[in-house]
């Protein structure tokens, strides 16, 4: 078993620079990183396999648009509800007990979904998938920032912004494929997850406690949901950087729930694998362009994604325009090199506004921002298709989200000027 790896931050608002603390066992190998790392795609991936099956649970039940963004955002809701009353409880009881009971839940969660035969079944599924996921989330985050390789101190903030994508992409296809070829696919897919699941409880298990001061695993079960909040000294920068975020998760909230439909749609398609397949070129396209700029600056990759992110959905609103499928497919792959690009840069400059001890609280702050923004829009969207139909109904939210990403490209420009003008200063 490895030892506790241990971080203090020495980080500005473009970049995180961890360095590991005095007799911390962090070489390139070491487990406890890689767990975790395995365990945000593990969640992340489970996330978006009903993604891939809503099609078919509304050909088989009758749901409506409007109710299939409701089953979404109430996994939205749910994860909020864990990060506000658990975000920073891994904190002061250790990341390991809190990441083994969400993957308790997500076992949980997968026998639900595989019990299913209507809608009361599949909301509890999603509201305890939610649960698990927003109960992992602060303590997944910090862990890899404290656990991540001396000799690469930039990957805990990498993965982060990666797993999520990279879970995302291989959730979409892989249920795209079962749905397609596999017999009884809203069974068998979940049932694979629960062995996934079982598997990376064991690692959970074995790894080694990181968080600051509780390396033995001590600390006292409480729920202190007041703990999630931004330290006043860095709410400007904070509320800069979060916006790219919000136009980064709506994007994200709009394809995991109405995406498919779209593409079945736009490509005239019965092939359930298209809808998997379209979820999954938008995380490619994301992981491709988070690996490309895993060194550039934090900012600038901020700048970079926003500007990927206009230029997606110029392309996006072009092949509704034209009912193109094949302009339709090339700005999902622009959309999604812009939406992890952005996904990255701003994670990783807001990652570096967090102190040790409170590591896990603005890490869950984050992406309390992060779900209200794929939710509440998607939600809005859903029940606007019952109104005005998916066509139009998708060039209207296209239209908002690149005005809220034209607000944060001028809002990270001037952040990026202010902070080259104080380092030329210092």
């Amino acid at each position: 078993m490895p030892t506790t790896a241990r971080t203090a931050p020495s980080a500005t608002t473009t970049g995180v620079t961890l360095r590991p603390a005095a007799g911390a066992a962090d070489a390139p190998g070491s487990s406890g990183f890689w767990v975790v790392g395995a365990v945000l795609v593990l969640l992340m991936l489970s996330s978006s396999v009903p993604s891939a099956l809503y099609v078919l649970y509304q050909q088989e039940w009758g749901l409506s648009s409007g109710m299939i963004t409701v089953v979404f955002a109430l996994y939205a809701v749910t994860v909020l509800a864990g990060l506000l009353l658990f975000g920073s409880l891994s904190d002061t009881l250790g990341r390991r007990p809190v990441l083994a009971a969400g993957l308790v839940l997500a076992i949980v969660s997968m026998g639900l979904f595989a019990s299913a035969r209507g809608l009361g079944l599949l909301l509890a599924a999603r509201a305890v998938q939610g649960l698990a996921v927003g109960l992992a989330t602060g303590a997944m985050g910090a862990a890899l920032l404290e656990l991540a390789p001396r000799s690469r101190p930039a990957l805990g903030a990498q993965v982060n912004s990666a797993g999520p994508t990279v879970g995302i992409g291989l959730g979409g296809i892989g249920a795209g494929l079962l749905v397609q070829y596999a017999p009884a696919p809203t069974v068998l897919t979940y049932l694979l997850l629960v062995g996934a699941f079982a598997v990376s409880l064991v690692g959970v298990a074995r790894m080694a406690e990181s968080a600051p001061g509780r390396a033995g695993g001590g600390g006292r079960f409480k729920i202190t949901p007041h703990r999630i909040h931004i330290p006043a000294a860095v709410r400007g920068r904070f509320a800069v950087l979060i916006l790219t975020i919000v136009a980064v998760w709506s994007v994200g909230g709009f394809y995991l729930s109405l995406g498919p439909h779209l593409a079945l749609s736009l490509l005239e398609s019965a092939n359930y694998l298209v809808g998997g397949a379209t979820v999954a070129l938008l995380a490619g396209a994301a992981t491709a362009a988070q690996l490309l700029l895993g060194r550039t600056e934090a900012l600038r990759t901020a700048v970079l994604g926003l500007l990927g992110l206009l230029g997606g959905l110029a392309l996006v609103l072009l092949a509704l325009g034209l009912g193109s499928a094949p302009v339709f497919l090339v700005a999902t792959a622009v959309l999604g090199a812009g939406w992890g690009a952005a996904f990255l840069g701003s994670f990783r400059a807001l990652s570096a506004l967090a102190e040790p001890a409170h590591r896990g609280e603005l890490t869950a702050a984050v992406y309390v921002f992060a779900y209200l923004a794929m939710s509440v829009p998607a939600v809005l969207a859903g029940l606007l298709t019952n109104i005005h139909g998916l066509h139009r109904t998708s060039v209207g939210f296209m239209a908002t989200v690149a005005a809220v990403c034209a607000l944060a490209l001028l809002a990270t420009l001037r952040l990026a000027a202010r902070t080259r003008t104080q380092g030329s200063t210092a």
